[in-house]
């Protein structure tokens, strides 16, 4: 893309946005699933400080986490792209499973976004976030469940697309209050379940049926407010987003189908401790539990008093999350900044569920990330990286007499890097 040399500004990018929205929303790839099914940030840069954004407006894809931040960084564009490769895998100890099973047979994953803001007068600002979530995807060449009858391949593939207008306005030059109206696009296949569609309300609709998708329109409020020269503070609420069912596997999630995002909430704060470096933190709670196809304990099914599919159907027994994100921002001359942090929380699935998510392994804690961003006149150079370390969740009473007894244990690491270039419009 050239430069126009007379004002040292990239042209109105009107064909780059309408060609980077097309490859978002023709590639609705999974985000970096490392708190249950949430990514731990969004943005590049966000991410490089451990996801922290609630209270820290970078750039236009902080609006993602929080949609007030869109009213404080100006017009702007920004484009992203990651590869993220999960580990992931299972060890099975019972008389007729047993084995250590590896689901990494699709391995790589390129993650696009896209996000973009624009000042409609001095205190209104509008813009689109596109952007994607989910990514739960286990591939079994050798299914754990063939002795049982199951199919090779096995697995499963979740994949969520937002896109998310949204407007901010500021009561005050120092405050912002945002929303973001999402659009949800979801996608979900399921192959080798064939073991557990004797225990369906509808046999037919369990496994191997290819991809169905569905769509749900929810929003997310945010504020964040400059309350001092160094101290900026940040709130966001996103509620249920209730989605439509998903029919062809209306015999594995409960009440035929009906698999919802959970609601989320969370607080931040950014601190300018020197004029060079800036510490920030976010906090966050997911109510997974909620969400009865994802929070019901699956007890009943084993216990033979209810049905995969049934309205009073199991889950698969998550629990509510709560992630501490904390991160560094160092500018090290005007050019460049450096970036680094942390974030840990609880991972959401039980020791004694751990069967059933053999097929949905989101057991991550704790991520280191590193980024850095380059100013090259209006336009900016970011790139960003994150490990999730190694995390092993061992069953315990987790394989129901009915299967054999034992336990299923549960493991996952993952790697992540991306690039991003942004610029003022």
């Amino acid at each position: 893309m050239k430069e126009d040399k007379t004002t040292g500004r990239l042209p109105r990018p009107k064909k780059t946005l309408a060609l980077a929205l097309a490859a978002a929303l023709a590639a609705p790839s999974p985000a970096l699933a490392t708190l249950g099914y949430f990514a731990h940030g969004y943005g590049l840069k966000a991410k490089g400080m451990g996801g922290v954004a609630i209270a820290l407006p970078q750039d236009t894809t902080s609006a993602i986490t929080n949609p007030a931040n869109l009213g404080l960084v100006g017009n702007r564009i920004d484009l992203e792209v990651e590869w993220f490769r999960p580990n992931r895998g299972a060890e099975i100890v019972n008389p007729l499973l047993g084995g250590t099973w590896d689901a990494n047979g699709r391995k790589d994953f390129i993650i696009p976004g896209v996000t973009f803001g624009r000042a409609l007068r001095p205190d209104l600002s509008a813009g689109l976030l596109v952007y994607g979530n989910g990514g739960m995807n286990t591939t079994f060449d050798r299914n754990p469940f063939a002795a049982l009858g199951g199919s090779n391949p096995g697995g499963v593939d979740y994949m969520q697309l937002f896109l998310s207008p949204t407007i901010a306005w500021k009561p005050s030059e120092n405050h912002a209050l945002g929303l973001s109206l999402n659009f949800v696009y979801h996608q979900f296949g399921a192959q080798g379940l064939e073991p557990f569609a004797p225990l369906s309300a509808n046999p037919g609709n369990v496994t191997n049926l290819g991809r169905d998708d569905s769509w749900g329109i929810g929003f997310r409020l945010g504020w964040t407010g400059r309350v001092s020269e160094s101290v900026t503070l940040g709130a966001m609420w996103q509620p249920k987003t209730n989605m439509g069912k998903l029919d062809r596997y209306r015999g594995l999630f409960r009440n035929g189908g009906d698999l919802d995002i959970p609601a989320l909430w969370g607080v931040g704060i950014a601190l300018r401790a020197t004029p060079r470096l800036t510490v920030a933190a976010d906090l966050q709670r997911i109510d997974y539990a909620k969400i009865p196809a994802i929070g019901t304990a699956p007890d009943c099914l084993f216990a033979g008093t209810c049905q995969l599919g049934a309205a009073d159907g199991p889950g698969f027994g998550w629990r509510n999350m709560s992630a501490l994100k904390l991160g560094l921002g160092y500018e090290w001359s005007r050019e460049l900044t450096l970036r680094a942090g942390f974030a840990t929380g609880r991972q959401p699935i039980p020791e004694r569920h751990t069967f059933l998510n053999v097929i949905f392994p989101a057991v991550m804690e704790d991520h280191l990330t590193l980024g850095a961003t380059w100013k090259l006149g209006d336009h900016e150079l970011t790139i960003g990286y994150m490990h999730a370390f190694r995390k092993k969740v061992n069953g315990s009473g987790s394989i129901p007499g009915a299967f054999g007894g034992g336990e299923a244990n549960l493991r996952m690491h993952q790697n992540a890097i991306g690039i991003g270039l942004g610029w003022r419009m």
